[in-house]
Formats: C-alpha cells, sequence, structure tokens
C-alpha cells in the first residue's frame, strides 16, 4: 500500500474518532464549570466549580443521584449476567447439537438482530402488565435477558471454539450434557462470553426508552430515566442543567473503568474462533 492509501484511512478514523470523542470530552470540561462559566462561555477550558458540582450533585435530592447510579448497576450488572449465561447455553446448543428446526430458530433469532429496541417497549410493557411486572425491578430486568445478538455471537463463537472431538471424547468418558458445557465448553467461549457480557452491560446502562416506559417510581429510575428527569425540571431551575451535565460525565466513568478492566479477558482469537470449522 501506498503511503497516501495509508493516509486516506488514517484521517478518516482520526475524524470518526473526533466525532464521537469530542462531545465526550465537551461534557467532562462543561462538568468543571460553575454555572455562571458554563452559560456565559463556550470553550473547552477547564472550570472551576468541578469540586462544587459534584457536592451538589450527590446531595441533591438526599442522595437520588447515588440511587439512580446503584439501580444503573443493578439493571447492567444482573441482566449482563443473566443475558450472558442464556447467551452462551443457547449459542453453544444451536452450534454443537442437532435437532430439528435448529436452522428455523436461529434465523429467527438472527432476525431478532434487525429489529429496534424502540418497537418493542410498548408490547413489552403490555405484556409484563398482564402479569402484574409493569413497574417492577423484573419489567427492566426480563426484556434484556434475551438478547439475540448475544446469542448469535456465542454460536459463530462456539462453532469454532469448541472442538466437536472434545465433546465426542467428553461423552464417551461418560460426562454428562451438563457437565461438558460447564467444564468443557464455558472456558473456551470465555471471551466471546466477556464481549456479550460488555455490549449488554453498556446497551442495559445506556438504555433509556425501556425504564421510561416500565417506571413510575423515581427511586426505581436508573441513571439515564433520572438525568432525564434532571434536564425536564431544568427549564424552571437552570441550575438542573449543571447538575444533570456533571450527572452524565459521572456515569461515563464506570463505563470507561468497565471495558479497561475487561480487556484483559479478550483474545485475538475472537474473529478467528468464528471462522473456523
Amino acid at each position: 500500500m501506498t503511503a497516501r492509501g495509508r493516509v486516506l484511512p488514517t484521517v478518516i478514523l482520526l475524524l470518526g474518532a473526533a466525532y464521537c470523542l469530542v462531545p465526550v470530552a465537551w461534557v467532562f470540561v462543561a462538568a468543571s464549570k460553575t454555572r455562571g462559566e458554563l452559560f456565559s462561555t463556550f470553550t473547552f477550558a477547564p472550570g472551576s466549580g468541578l469540586l462544587s458540582n459534584l457536592s451538589d450533585l450527590f446531595s441533591y435530592g438526599d442522595g437520588q443521584y447515588a440511587l439512580w447510579a446503584a439501580n444503573s448497576l443493578l439493571y447492567a450488572g444482573v441482566g449482563a449476567v443473566l443475558s450472558t449465561a442464556v447467551s452462551a447455553a443457547a449459542g453453544f446448543a444451536l452450534a454443537k447439537y442437532r435437532f430439528p428446526g435448529r436452522e428455523a430458530i436461529f434465523y429467527t433469532i438472527l432476525a431478532g438482530t434487525l429489529i429496534p429496541g424502540i418497537t418493542l417497549a410498548i408490547p413489552q410493557y403490555l405484556l409484563l402488565s398482564e402479569v402484574g411486572l409493569a413497574g417492577t425491578v423484573w419489567s427492566v430486568l426480563l426484556p434484556s435477558v434475551v438478547s439475540p445478538f448475544g446469542i448469535y455471537l456465542c454460536r459463530v463463537y462456539a462453532t469454532g471454539a469448541v472442538p466437536r472431538e472434545t465433546i465426542e471424547a467428553a461423552r464417551i468418558d461418560g460426562a454428562g450434557e451438563w457437565r461438558i458445557f460447564r467444564s468443557i465448553a464455558v472456558p473456551l467461549l470465555v471471551p466471546g462470553m466477556v464481549t456479550v457480557f460488555l455490549l449488554q452491560f453498556v446497551g442495559i446502562w445506556n438504555n433509556f426508552l425501556l425504564p421510561y416506559v416500565m417506571l413510575s417510581d423515581q427511586d426505581a429510575y436508573p441513571l439515564t430515566v433520572g438525568l432525564y428527569t434532571l434536564l425536564s425540571k431544568g427549564s424552571g431551575a437552570p441550575a438542573l442543567y449543571s447538575l444533570a451535565i456533571t450527572g452524565a460525565a459521572v456515569a461515563i466513568v464506570p463505563l470507561v473503568a468497565f471495558v479497561l478492566f475487561l480487556q484483559r479477558f479478550w483474545k485475538l482469537d475472537l474473529l478467528t474462533g468464528g471462522l473456523k470449522g
């Protein structure tokens, strides 16, 4: 590849990175500004009100922000764990077992990746209302347990990462199907499972529409809906804009730390595993 051929992709990547990161950088800078600095100028120079903004944020509503953060951690953490377990089991079964309707089930799940979540929120609310779960923690957790993309990813990865010969050898040695999955498949599926867990955690953490539709109790709100209420009240109390911006900046920190922590579990063979076999 010529030097010119290498420059163009680099420029495109830099533009894409700037498009994604500049708004994030502005949020962090704006979180450090006092209300006077925030509304009087628009610069990327850090302000002098970070500590006071953080103090006001965590004291708002007798610790309302901390409660919203705990709710987000509950929804994202438990939902991602359950979704990863379901995705790994379903993906392994679809990859390594032969049963009637397997391909139809797989392509139905694959079609589910094309359905926007916004089209499912109202039907899910109506269904959960029928069983009395709307407005509860379960109304946010249950819809996030089944991830079509997570199942698809685990199925593709299991196809190449879990050798069929190893499974047959375990069966000859007398291992049951549950033990094969627990002791052989799961360790080999760890890179794919970590990816599914991270995608689900970030997706649930950032999800706004589902909890907005499902929940009516402010004490059950996650950060996304909680910060939205601050912005809504900000029209009558401009001071809440600063709290919402500071809250948005703080909400980003756990996601960044989470990605940096989980990257150690990734392997370069995540994609190559899906290309084998």
